[in-house]
């Protein structure tokens, strides 16, 4: 099987500061949507993790996390796409659990959830802790450019391995080509 692991705020929507609060928030990086599509199309199934300590924040509940969620499906429908799962972790850095990227936990359950070894899996991802999280697991990591990784580029310190693109359209193409 083949499998691809995003990131979600600033891979596939827009991302803030304040934090993707409710679904109205949730915009898509243009573009983001009709390259997952394409991965389906292509024969890859498509895996989120995402950091969501907003829940702990008490910034929003998992009932308005689903609606996020089911925003994000409904509008991939509209174009041919899906995501297969959606892994989060909905806990603050304090509680120092095993899920939060940049720890490795969340991403070592998606390969056993999808029984893949994860040096066969790309995962994508803008930001230093999703990167540490992909590389650390074993993935082949590409950092995108939009959201925080323009920020994450700059400040240095990644993995000498690492595939860098504008964009998520830009890395479909980059493992599409590689798989072939």
């Amino acid at each position: 099987m083949k499998l691809v692991i995003l990131d979600r705020d600033g891979v596939i929507n827009r991302d803030s500061t304040n934090f993707i609060k409710n679904p109205n928030e949730w915009i898509p990086i243009p573009g983001s949507l009709e390259a997952i599509a394409l991965l389906n199309q292509s024969g890859f199934r498509v895996a989120i993790a995402t950091n969501q300590s907003g829940v702990s924040r008490g910034l929003f509940d998992m009932t308005t996390l689903n609606s996020i969620h089911d925003k994000m499906h409904r509008e991939l429908a509209l174009v041919g796409g899906r995501i297969d799962a959606v892994f989060y972790c909905p806990h603050s850095a304090d509680d120092n659990c095993d899920c939060r990227k940049p720890k490795t936990g969340m991403i070592k359950e998606i390969a056993k959830r999808f029984s893949v070894e994860l040096n066969e899996v790309f995962a994508v991802g803008d930001a230093w802790r999703d990167i540490k999280a992909f590389a650390d697991a074993g993935c082949q990591t590409i950092l995108v450019r939009t959201g925080k990784g323009e920020d994450t580029l700059a400040s240095g310190n990644l993995p000498a391995d690492i595939t860098v693109c504008a964009d998520l359209s830009e890395a479909v193409q980059h493992i599409i080509s590689a798989d072939n």
